[in-house]
């Protein structure tokens, strides 16, 4: 299977010897091999290839020398080989690979360049294990801190997350492996998530949760798309006649592949005509799903138009034709130096240094007592947590790392247990286990002279997990608890937590340095040992706010309707977006809600300065031009953004929404100019009077700073 590249020379001599035969030619244009390739199969054929003929493949043609689909989890890394009719996995001695950083984390980083030698080196490991298509990235907005799969996506904003995907499907698709973007759309949740029926005004739509997809396909040039699982406004989203047909190919003219969500196709007639192109999920008998003989028997009795089966093929032919029969796919590798040290570089810009009194950086030759507690210092975080479970060939952890580094003699203990995973237990930890370990950890933390806590979430169901929520917003396991008697009993305490996705701290005044990590994969642990000891200095900048409270998040501020949904009389449910717009720091900085960490936010080693901007038009466009300085002792990394407000608008706005950013590396005293550009479509607002989008004549404010409330500089424009 790794070898199928070379597929080609399994091709029939027959079909060699045919004259015309266009759609072999690498070098022909795609559109006339698709043609050439759709004028010579059968209609049996064509159906055959729009539903899955195991867990993770779809037909090709045989007889035409077409190969089939090979489909994987997951946006991290190349999932493990399952049986071809079951959820269970194959226990191969040869598919294991490189885990490499969550999306979370990976946003975190502010760093485009990044991205693409991720999405490269992904698609590096796809090639090597037979891969066509990587399902990822996931572009899925952070509405709610609470849903379970918040690690996998970029965070809270459009912006952001778009500029994050392009240079990764880039990456990706350079190996001539797809990338399917996903969960398109409103699939921000995951309670209810089959069947929850999301309305949502036309504006958050198009402002919000429309604009990453929007942008991956039309920048990023994503050969395939999966549908969520949810419902909206009436209709599943994987055969969803508004967002595929009317939005995805009528206004953004896509031509790749649309596939359902495993299992998210449930009707024929919507299937057919509401532009799903391949179903997938399906179970043997595989001929008897949605899009398989119920699909053809309606075509040949005229209840389906015929055509319908010839758009469906022509996409997945095009992203047959640019991937596995391209001409231009190499061998791969997996589990790589380069790999690894990349995994390790995206993990060091991603941490984000919350808080630091002075204790932070821990110098690593003075001798102290050091204890570390908390699971997640040991626990192997690539497993569970749903599609993204990887199976690694190497996991280094962070305690091991921290070992490394400061010696043998570092002490540890759990402090807390999480149990095992499990999709129907919220906490199975005995009271009394989880107060021996407690007791212990706080004995030792009276004899250590540093305490490095690293706990935070997990990959256990109602943490970050898919197909379940969060049902708190504090740290289970009684870890709220635990830091608090750490810190009372030793002051000298760094907390090191794991998320992908924000959480309260109760204990916030106590501790004296906090350091958010995020599901590094291979490299977690000498990520966050090298930002620990001061070998990496953080960069890292908040993908999403942190609020203080759940209740203080726009989604939960609006009852029950607005999240999680409510339940009818048939047992079906509903939701509402009512925050709209304002989602993420627009709901904070514009209902001035203070947040615990804001969008944006993230400190380090050295200091820097923001000098004077400057702005220049540029025919339609602006540039300011920021200088920046190293105004400390350390080498380091600042990110700077830029926001606009408009003064005056005929509808409601945000205070601030993110428009441009750019990461700068800088050696003390050293200084830089950063230039931002703003082009006119980054003032205009979505007008669902005209359903499109408005530059209004006023005047608007260009907010430049580091987070979304520290603002250093404005400048005003008038349009």
């Amino acid at each position: 299977m790794r070898f199928a590249a070379i597929f080609l020379l399994l091709i029939p001599l027959r079909i060699l010897a045919q004259e015309e035969a266009i759609y072999l030619n690498v070098d022909a244009p795609i559109e006339l091999r698709v043609e050439d390739a759709l004028s010579r199969m059968t209609l049996e054929e064509k159906v055959d290839m729009c539903h899955g003929h195991s867990k993770f493949t779809s037909a090709g043609v045989p007889r035409l020398g077409i190969p089939q689909i090979w489909w994987s989890d997951g946006p991290h890394g190349v999932r493990a080989e399952f049986l071809a009719d079951k959820y269970v996995y194959d226990d191969r001695l040869d598919d294991f690979i490189t885990a490499f950083p969550a999306l979370t984390a990976l946003a975190a980083t502010w760093n485009p360049e990044l991205a693409y030698e991720y999405g490269q080196a992904l698609g590096d490991e796809a090639l090597y294990r037979g891969k066509t298509v990587m399902l990822g990235p996931g572009l899925n907005i952070c509405r709610t801190p609470l849903n379970g799969r918040n690690f996998e996506y970029m965070g809270e904003d459009p912006m952001l997350c778009a500029e994050m995907a392009i240079p990764y499907i880039q990456g990706l698709q350079s190996k001539g492996v797809a990338a399917c973007v996903k969960h398109f759309a409103l699939n921000n949740q995951e309670n209810w998530r089959l069947d929850i029926d999301v309305q949502c005004s036309d504006r958050a739509l198009h402002e919000i949760y429309l604009p990453a997809f929007k942008r991956a396909v039309a920048e990023g040039g994503a050969w395939a798309l999966m549908g969520g699982y949810n419902r909206v406004r009436g209709e599943h989203a994987s055969h969803n006649k508004l967002l595929l047909c009317d939005i995805l190919r009528r206004q953004w003219n896509y031509d790749g592949v649309v596939v359902s969500d495993w299992g998210g196709a449930h009707d024929t007639f919507q299937a057919a005509n509401n532009g799903l192109d391949v179903e997938m999920g399906t179970s043997s008998p595989y001929n008897k799903n949605i899009l398989a003989d119920p699909y053809l028997e309606a075509m040949r009795s005229g209840l389906i138009d015929s055509t319908t089966v010839n758009e469906k093929v022509r996409n997945i032919l095009r992203l047959i034709f640019r991937t596995s029969m391209s001409g231009k796919r190499g061998f791969g590798a997996i589990c790589t130096p380069a790999h690894y040290e990349l995994c390790r570089q995206i993990g060091e810009e991603s941490i984000v240094l919350l808080k630091n009194n002075g204790i932070l950086p821990l110098e690593p030759n003075q001798k102290r007592r050091i204890l570390v507690v908390g699971e997640n210092a040991t626990l192997p975080l690539n497993l569970a947590g749903g599609s993204s479970e990887l199976k690694v060939k190497d996991m280094y952890s962070p305690l091991d790392a921290i070992r490394n580094i400061y010696g043998e003699e570092v002490v540890y203990t759990p402090g807390y247990k999480s149990g095992p995973y499990t999709y129907n237990v919220e906490n199975p930890v005995p009271q009394e286990v989880t107060e021996s370990l407690h007791r212990e950890a706080v004995a030792m933390a009276r004899q250590a002279d540093v305490v490095i806590y690293i706990g935070g979430l997990n990959k256990n169901s109602y943490q970050d997990c898919e197909n379940r929520d969060r049902y708190t917003y504090n740290l289970i396991f009684g870890q709220d608890s635990l830091i608090n008697a750490l810190a009372d009993v030793n002051p000298n305490i760094i907390v090191a937590n794991i998320s992908g996705a924000p959480f309260a701290m109760p204990w916030i005044d106590k501790v004296p340095a906090v350091i958010q990590s995020w599901y590094l994969g291979t490299m977690i642990g000498p990520a966050m040992a090298d930002v620990i000891s001061g070998r990496a200095n953080p960069s890292g900048k908040l993908p999403f706010s942190f609020p203080k409270r759940i209740e203080d998040c726009g989604a939960h501020a609006l009852g029950q309707l607005s999240y999680p949904g409510v339940e009818d009389a048939d047992g079906r449910h509903h939701q509402e977006y009512l925050d709209d717009i304002m989602v993420g720091y627009r709901w904070y900085d514009t209902k001035k809600i203070p947040a615990l960490f804001p969008f944006g936010y993230g400190l380090s080693y050295t200091t820097f300065k923001c000098g004077k901007p400057t702005l220049e038009k540029h025919g339609q466009n602006w540039t300011v031009d920021v200088p920046v300085t190293n105004t400390g002792k350390t080498d380091g990394k600042e990110t700077l953004q830029l926001y606009v407000c408009d003064v005056k608008s005929r509808l409601p706005r945000p205070a601030k929404e993110l428009k441009a950013f750019s990461k700068v590396y800088l050696k003390p005293g050293e200084t830089k100019n950063v230039i931002l550009t703003l082009s006119p479509d980054d003032l205009k607002y979505y007008d669902p009077e005209v359903s499109d989008w408005v530059l209004e004549p006023g005047k608007f404010q260009l907010l430049i700073g580091t987070s979304s409330t520290n603002i250093s500089h404005k400048i005003n424009i008038e349009i």
